[in-house]
């Protein structure tokens, strides 16, 4: 929700404010994702609705109920959204004798417990909202120190998923001050899907599996390209911690509410293409066609709602002009061509990059106007300004992307841009794996290892394409040269294919700060990887 008061920026939000113009890239995360929270809930992600965007504090009992009547008869039940959440503002301002939160009599006449019977009663699910800290972001009561017994009580009204935020907290862990809720709700016996929203701090993506179904990956969106995108930009590298349980939440949909129709697609599309769980934040009662025709598409929602439970990650980027690739569950992969600049461009890909192969032709569905083709292997479009084409390729064989950290065997450090830099010339180094995007990199199909996404993309590359021993390696814009061709061996070395070199942590180091360069290969354990 858009925060009136926050207490505590998290380290995303420290730096951006200290190092203006910092990517969103270079503040994700490295470490190996954990096991869902074993509650049942959040196979596929949750697909709903939630009036903060649209009404702010103006929620009421009528305002839910008249929404869940529009989602049940305009189509988006029938598509698959189950959730309809109450956001911030729809309590007195204080507790009771008892320390009992009180929904807000004018309000919410029959209680949240009356609002959920209704929403019941059309086969839909309700949500509220509460916050981790003393008060919520709008100054209502928090369930800090409350836990339990607020957890009951939304248990008894029957509610079915918890958006839990983060303001006026006491500067204490957010991972400690959310499990405590995590277990009060399990506490109950009812199932909760469980919704952390603490804005990406503390790299929450990092610890939020056992904890949370889902969990904000970033700041609030905003009803623009710029915010969307941006959002995008810090969300898309984050592929290796979601899956059926446990997903990375880019925050709501602003689809509907001022963007233009070509942007409002292509947040759709991206959301889905990032498994991110698709919650409206338009006003359904008076949604046109347009914006209905837009959430209700069932070609995309499959994308989003695909059983593998794989997040679409870049595969190539440049220039404003991205390639997301994502596997499902049948062997097809939904493909993203999205163009970020204001003018036509052209965008091409093939069914090797997306880990297609094996097969003399592929069909392309596109899933914005149904329209299918074949190809031998081409797979391209002129995508308009800001827009997305997406399509779904069948055909032959799907090999996995890899992505994760590239760990040296011998120190167990990272293979790790210093300081986070975007300027190409860098030379990588070994440090402690921290949880930086700067530690991110994609194992592309054309053999690139690339880091961070959209226009900060880079690949690793030989210096000035060179061949012999002590070769430096550096972050380069992708362009394909034989010098960005790697190879990963059964031995767990990486060769340059150009040189035939090994990536050797300098002199065999094991200290933080050691330089990575090409040497020849001995085998020994600095060079040694493993991506994971």
């Amino acid at each position: 929700m858009r925060r009136l008061t926050r207490s505590v920026l998290g380290k995303a939000a420290i730096l951006a404010l200290l190092v203006p113009g910092l990517p969103a890239a270079v503040l994700t995360a490295a470490a190996p994702p954990a096991a869902a929270l074993d509650n049942g809930l959040a196979e596929a992600p949750p697909l709903g609705f939630n009036d903060w965007n649209a009404y702010g504090c103006d929620v009421s009992e009528s305002l839910i109920k008249s929404t869940a009547d529009a989602m049940h008869t305009n189509g988006m039940q029938a598509a698959g959204y189950q959730y309809v959440n109450i956001d911030d503002c729809w309590m007195t301002s204080s507790r009771d004798a008892d320390g009992n939160l009180v929904p807000d009599p004018v309000k919410f006449p029959d209680g949240i417990a009356g609002t959920a019977a209704y929403v019941h009663t059309l086969g839909l699910k309700l949500g509220i909202y509460e916050d981790a800290g003393t008060e919520t972001c709008a100054g209502y009561p928090g369930s800090l120190g409350h836990e339990r017994q607020d957890a009951a009580a939304f248990a008894a009204w029957g509610v079915d998923f918890l958006k839990y935020d983060n303001c006026n907290n006491p500067g204490t862990s957010a991972a400690s001050r959310y499990t405590v809720m995590r277990d009060a709700l399990a506490a109950t016996g009812r199932p909760i899907l469980f919704s952390l929203c603490s804005w990406g701090q503390e790299s929450d993506w990092t610890w939020g599996a056992p904890i949370g179904n889902t969990w904000r990956t970033t700041l609030d969106i905003r009803p623009t390209y710029d915010s969307m995108l941006s959002i995008f930009h810090t969300n898309v590298g984050l592929g290796a911690f979601a899956g059926p349980g446990r997903w990375n939440d880019p925050d709501m949909l602003e689809v509907g509410n001022g963007m233009s129709g070509t942007e409002d697609r292509t947040e759709f599309s991206l959301w889905a293409m990032m498994a991110a769980p698709l919650i409206s934040g338009t006003d359904l009662t008076t949604a046109s066609a347009d914006t209905l025709s837009i959430l209700t598409n069932r070609r995309v929602l499959a994308v989003d709602q695909d059983r593998l439970g794989k997040q679409g990650q870049l595969i190539a980027s440049g220039g404003g002009l991205d390639v997301l690739a994502k596997p499902l569950a049948n062997g097809d992969v939904a493909v993203a061509l999205f163009n970020e600049n204001a003018t036509a461009a052209t965008i091409s890909t093939s069914a090797a990059a997306i880990g297609k192969t094996h097969a003399a032709h592929y069909t392309l569905t596109d899933l914005w106007s149904g329209t299918t083709s074949r190809t031998t292997g081409a797979i391209g479009a002129t995508v308009p300004g800001h827009g997305t084409v997406m399509y779904r390729v069948a055909g032959g064989r799907s090999e996995p992307i890899p992505s994760g950290v590239v760990s040296a065997t011998g120190s167990g450090r990272c293979l790790d841009v210093p300081r986070a830099s975007t300027v190409p010339g860098t030379q990588p180094e070994i440090w402690a794996c921290n949880g930086g995007g700067n530690q991110v990199w994609t194992r592309t199909p054309t053999g690139q290892l690339t880091v961070y996404s959209g226009g900060d993309t880079r690949c690793l590359e030989a210096s000035d394409g060179r061949t012999t021993p002590g070769t430096t390696v550096r972050t380069a814009i992708c362009d394909g040269r034989a010098g960005q061709q790697w190879k990963f061996n059964a031995d767990g070395t990486i060769t340059g294919v150009q040189s035939g070199l090994c990536l050797d942590v300098t002199g065999g180091s094991t200290a933080n700060g050691a330089l990575v360069e090409l040497w020849t290969c001995t085998g020994s354990s600095n060079q040694r990887w493993k991506l994971s």
